[in-house]
């Protein structure tokens, strides 16, 4: 039988409210408090943060980012027992624990979690804990009542360490997007697509995520009306995660952008990121132009692929090289390349960010293949390409 506790729970947002409940089971005093006021009838709740934690000898802090963790850290520190101790559940970047544990220092535990909701509710969470030994043997009942835990160092690598996890799920999300846009492309029926996509290393996601994509339970007859089931984990939330991860690495990391720019509401479930559509054929359009003239040798399709100003740069034969418009289109005959029919060319990647657009593409011509990179902008109602560099390789 564990010492009986009585705990404060501040945020009760889908995770805040899955483990306040599940720690009420336990039969544990537990109150909360959620500063939008919306909060599940399942759990005592109170209007003022202070009285939460007034009687508390655990705060547990599961709140959406690391200046909600300080504006409610700040607001109760005040009513805060000698002897309570703050674990804080959310996920925020590592400075920002580092910050909160020098503000409270021996009495704080970081401890973010790593699960969905229906985990939470179930006790299967995995917790990454760090702090003072002493808090963390106090805590230690309650942190099991909701999952495994793990000993971590120190709080800012346990808060990068959830980070880091959560990039692998955004990895996996956006990969599921690829083959989702192929099958599209191809005129495959989703449902077949799911269920061969579930045979695969993407298998359980996809069988997780099954509901969110199709707008409908798992059990649901085909005929039965859409629905949008309640989000697990929203793209905003894994948005704003991916931020922090690329600001706390000082690293480029594609899925922040991916996430941040998507078309979805910021609010659904993640699984929705893997639904938006490929680029329109508008923004292809000029990159396909400029296909045309390298599979016709006729300039006049590059004139219609790039912008008047635009510049091709790279090197040739050892040189660095950077031709306006009117030169790279004198390099071309108006006749295809005799070996022509063995020639590729390929688009790998094109990302839209509102008027502007990134693109690169792979061209294999004889012994050469050339990797062209573009910059793209939409202008008087048409996408054209604003600059070409390229990397050739023999």
């Amino acid at each position: 039988m564990t010492a009986p506790h009585t705990i404060a729970v501040l945020g009760l947002g889908r995770m805040g409210s899955a483990m306040a409940i599940r720690l009420t089971n336990y039969r544990w005093s537990v109150v909360g408090w959620t500063r939008s006021g919306r909060a599940t009838g399942a759990v005592q709740t109170t209007g003022d943060p202070d009285d939460a934690v007034a009687k508390a000898d655990i705060v547990l802090l599961a709140l959406f980012d690391g200046p909600a963790c300080r504006e409610v850290v700040e607001r109760v520190r005040g009513s805060l027992r000698t002897d309570t101790i703050v674990v804080n559940t959310s996920t925020i970047g590592p400075d920002e624990a580092a910050e909160l544990a020098r503000r409270l220092g021996p009495s704080y535990v970081h401890a973010p979690v790593l699960g969905s909701v229906s985990a939470a509710a179930a006790g299967t969470l995995e917790i990454l804990a760090a702090g003072q030994r002493e808090a963390l043997q106090r805590v230690r009942p309650v942190l099991e009542a909701l999952g495994t835990v793990r000993y971590v160092d120190d709080v800012a690598t346990a808060a990068s360490l959830k980070l880091v996890a959560n990039s692998g799920l955004a990895g996996a999300v956006l990969a599921l997007r690829d083959p989702l846009r192929q099958a599209d492309a191809l005129g495959l029926p989703l449902a077949q697509v799911l269920d061969v996509l579930e045979l695969g290393r993407l298998g359980g996601l996809v069988a997780r995520k099954r509901p969110f994509i199709t707008g409908q339970p798992t059990d649901a007859p085909a005929a039965a009306t859409p629905i949008t089931p309640t989000a697990e984990f929203t793209i905003r939330a894994l948005a704003k995660d991916m931020a922090l991860l690329a600001a706390a690495s000082d690293t480029p990391l594609p899925s922040a952008a991916d996430l941040a720019g998507t078309s979805v509401d910021p609010e659904a479930d993640i699984a929705l990121a893997a639904t938006v559509p490929a680029v329109g054929d508008a923004v292809l359009e000029p990159l396909r132009a400029y296909i045309r003239g390298h599979a016709t040798g006729d300039p006049a399709h590059f004139r219609d692929a790039f912008l008047p100003t635009a510049h091709v740069e790279g090197l040739r034969d050892g040189a660095f090289v950077s031709w306006c418009l009117d030169e790279y289109c004198a390099l071309f005959t108006g006749r295809p390349a005799p070996d022509e029919p063995s020639r590729s060319r390929r688009i790998d990647a094109v990302d839209v960010h509102g008027t502007v657009a990134t693109a690169s593409m792979t061209l294999r011509h004889g012994p050469d293949t050339f990797t062209d990179v573009f910059l793209l902008t939409h202008v008087d109602g048409d996408w054209r390409i604003a600059n070409k560099a390229y990397h050739r390789a023999t």
